[in-house]
């Protein structure tokens, strides 16, 4: 069990991350370089350092950031690409095992409100299609939950034209020619490469996105045939999706999974949805019936609660509250207990 953590400038403490009793690791990256360039030596010792103080491990990273130029297929790709070895190799030698990533174009994962009133009081995150298409990316400057606002709005206005040329299958070929040069690497150094699905898995502004449903999950599986190359699954974002079975997709990445987010959505229309509490009975997903496959299917990975509630008036980065995510490690960790012990009659 591990627990995000956004490094010294994190608002939550890593020693009260320490207080939790299921959490044995955080899962962090360093912050501050630009994407698609090297990360120093001193920084990653930095982070394994403090997370080893607070008795707690540093194997995985979430994320190292995959450069536009990279997506894209552009000619730069082979410099990026070659740095971004080097980070693997780095990563290595200090102990971690496991690498977070993702191939979503511009967007990281988007929503559409992020303190949406609950029932109870609290607050969490939510999407819908409709508000986030009413919005024109090409004319407004957007500031919308989950995009990397570093991006200008020129520079966001210039990368979607750029991608207006890429489809699926460029994309696809694209990471194809990113594999075959990362996960040789990843195999040398014993480093297990977990891309994360698209949040939302469907396409947004006319931008392709390929780690999406089942059959998208076998493609990309197919891309290069070896365990380091997984996944990292992620029920609410391929949970999104009232279309994607997950315990088939569990089975479809049977010894592939390396990394689980695991949370509760509930939703509340075609393409609309707000973030619950992890329970099962908070939300549209059946987070005992998810586990169990988890675990008949060998999983022995890493796993951490995913976005949670704003509760007892916590503030701070939405999603990423220390309360309910804390909740959701407690329930995540019992419901794995359980099964084991199921398992073993």
């Amino acid at each position: 069990m591990t627990f995000r953590w956004y490094g010294p400038s994190d608002s939550i403490q890593i020693e009260k991350i320490a207080q939790i009793p299921a959490v044995e690791g955080v899962v962090s990256a360093v912050y501050g370089v630009p994407v698609g360039e090297v990360w120093s030596e001193e920084a990653i010792v930095a982070l394994k350092n403090t997370a080893n103080a607070s008795g707690l491990t540093f194997e995985v990273v979430e994320s190292v950031p995959v450069h536009e130029d990279i997506k894209l297929g552009a000619p730069t790709r082979d410099r990026l690409i070659a740095n971004y070895c080097e980070n693997v190799r780095r990563l290595a030698k200090y102990g971690v095992k496991c690498i977070c990533y993702n191939f979503m174009p511009v967007f990281d994962w988007l929503r559409s409100e992020m303190e949406r009133p609950l029932e109870d009081g609290s607050t969490a995150l939510a999407y819908d299609e409709q508000t986030v298409l009413a919005l024109n990316p090409l004319k407004t400057t957007l500031s919308l939950p989950g995009w990397d606002e570093s991006y200008t709005h020129e520079e966001m206005v210039g990368l979607l034209k750029a991608y207006e040329n890429i489809d699926q299958d460029k994309l696809f070929d694209n990471l194809k020619y990113f594999l075959d040069r990362v996960i040789p690497v990843a195999e040398e150094c014993d480093v297990l490469m977990a891309i994360h699905p698209d949040d939302p898995p469907w396409g947004i502004f006319g931008l392709p996105r390929i780690i999406t449903d089942k059959e998208n999950l076998q493609r990309f599986l197919d891309l290069y045939p070896s365990k380091y190359n997984g996944v990292t699954f992620c029920t609410g974002s391929w949970g999104a999706s009232q279309y994607n079975d997950l315990l088939e997709m569990i089975k479809i990445a049977k010894g592939r999974i390396h990394f689980a987010h695991l949370r509760n959505i509930k939703h509340t229309g075609p393409r609309k949805f707000e973030e619950s509490g992890h329970l099962t009975s908070k939300g549209s997903l059946d987070m005992y019936e998810i586990v169990k496959a988890l675990l008949e299917g060998g999983f022995d990975g890493y796993v951490r609660p995913d976005h949670g509630r704003m509760i007892w008036g916590e503030t701070g980065k939405p999603g990423y509250g220390l309360y309910d995510r804390a909740l959701g490690a407690m329930y995540l960790y019992g419901l794995f207990e359980a099964v084991e012990q199921e398992l073993k009659k």
